[in-house]
């Protein structure tokens, strides 16, 4: 399996479930945002596990570069070209290519809402144009089972409609289906309400992977909408650690706890939720990782399809931040602060369709993200 963006936050925790569950993994990082030593400590990891058990083990490779250069993707891909047979006549039928790599999941993307908005242009020439790029470069090599990192933030405003949020409510193509109310809904193709450039580029990405593959029907590709992932490997050696300052809740959290930054900013209180702040669906990043896992293994069909990732339950910010300060025993200082740009009140999934079709659903709750990060 090809993993882009492997060293970060999510994908250094989906290459270790990756390498657990026995796939052979290469990484793809341009080390922008994460460091080597998250590579080493993958391998330490992986060398550890399989030390317990008898049988393969398997490999881990790293190769720094950045997804967009085509020149260091093509040799990458060439490295694991499977060599094939001939053709009569190679002019009139050229032979495809193909590769040992089975599968490719994609996490390089920039991710950071507030960036997007002051500088939208570095995040549609990184997620758009990079992915048109890869994906034709994986197609010349056959190379068509394809997982990509979406975004809850694609639903826009339609999240504050105050419950739990279908893949519907997104869709790519027209789509006719039984609401919760038991009511016949018709969602046109599109979404409304996107409220920042980073929640667009993961809409325009998705339109992109459902044309490609309508175009060719030979594509598998699966998209997953993560909401709001936390905690970390329960071993603690594995965490959040970004080169850039993170803007996402439960690194500053950290921050504020062991001294590095003075006070928690809370980002308006006066959204229509229970205690006025902000809520979203939590979901332990482990639970994620293994989201990905089950998208390369249950799924049997063809196309383009999506699915939520998330537990179906929203919590609040005083909520997390009670949470910190239980499992940590330290209190957390906070201060009221205005709402930022292109934030929504509520968050939260309806993951039904990921537990019913990939058979997957998560395990873990806020109080063990929670204790898992603070380990970390």
């Amino acid at each position: 399996i090809l993993v882009v963006g492997g060293l970060g936050f999510i994908g250094s925790h989906t290459c270790w479930e990756l390498a657990k569950a026995g796939y052979n993994v290469i990484i793809i990082d341009n080390l922008s945002n994460a460091f080597n030593s998250v590579f080493d400590r993958l391998e330490a990891m992986v060398a550890g596990h399989y030390q317990k058990l008898s049988g393969h083990r398997p490999s881990l490779k790293f190769f720094k570069a950045d997804y967009r250069d085509k020149k260091a993707m093509t040799a990458v891909l060439e490295a694991y070209e499977s060599p094939l047979g001939f053709a009569l006549d190679p002019v009139e039928s050229p032979i495809p290519r193909r590769s040992k790599i089975t599968g490719v999941i994609h996490f390089a993307a920039h991710k950071a809402v507030g960036e997007s908005i002051k500088q939208p242009l570095k995040y549609y020439a990184n997620n758009v144009s990079g992915l048109i790029d890869f994906c034709s470069l994986l197609g010349d090599f056959g190379v068509k089972n394809f997982v990509f990192s979406s975004s809850a933030t694609v639903y826009g405003t339609v999240a504050d409609i105050g419950v739990p949020l279908r893949e519907e409510y997104c869709s790519q193509d027209r789509t006719v289906f039984v609401d919760d109310d038991g009511k016949q809904k018709v969602q046109q193709s599109g979404c409304s309400g996107l409220t920042n450039p980073y929640g667009r580029t993961k809409w325009m990405c998705e339109a992109i992977l459902n044309d490609l593959a309508h175009a060719d029907p030979e594509w598998k590709i699966t998209a997953l909408r993560y909401f709001n992932p936390i905690g970390c490997d329960e071993s603690g050696l594995l965490g959040e650690d970004p080169r850039d300052a993170a803007t996402n809740l439960m690194p500053i959290v950290l921050r504020v706890i062991t001294g590095r930054q003075h006070i928690l900013n809370i980002y308006g209180d006066d959204y229509d939720t229970k205690d006025g702040t902000a809520v979203r669906d939590y979901i332990h990043v482990t639970d994620l990782a293994r989201g990905h896992l089950a998208a390369l293994k249950s799924r049997t069909d063809k196309g383009f399809k999506v699915y939520n990732l998330g537990t179906g339950t929203g919590h609040s910010v005083l909520e997390v931040v009670a949470a910190m300060e239980k499992v940590s025993n330290r209190k957390i200082p906070t201060q009221l602060v205005g709402r930022r740009d292109g934030d929504v009140g509520m968050c939260v999934a309806k993951p039904s369709r990921a537990q019913e079709e990939l058979g997957w659903r998560t395990e873990k709750s806020l109080e063990t993200c929670c204790r898992d990060v603070w380990r970390f």
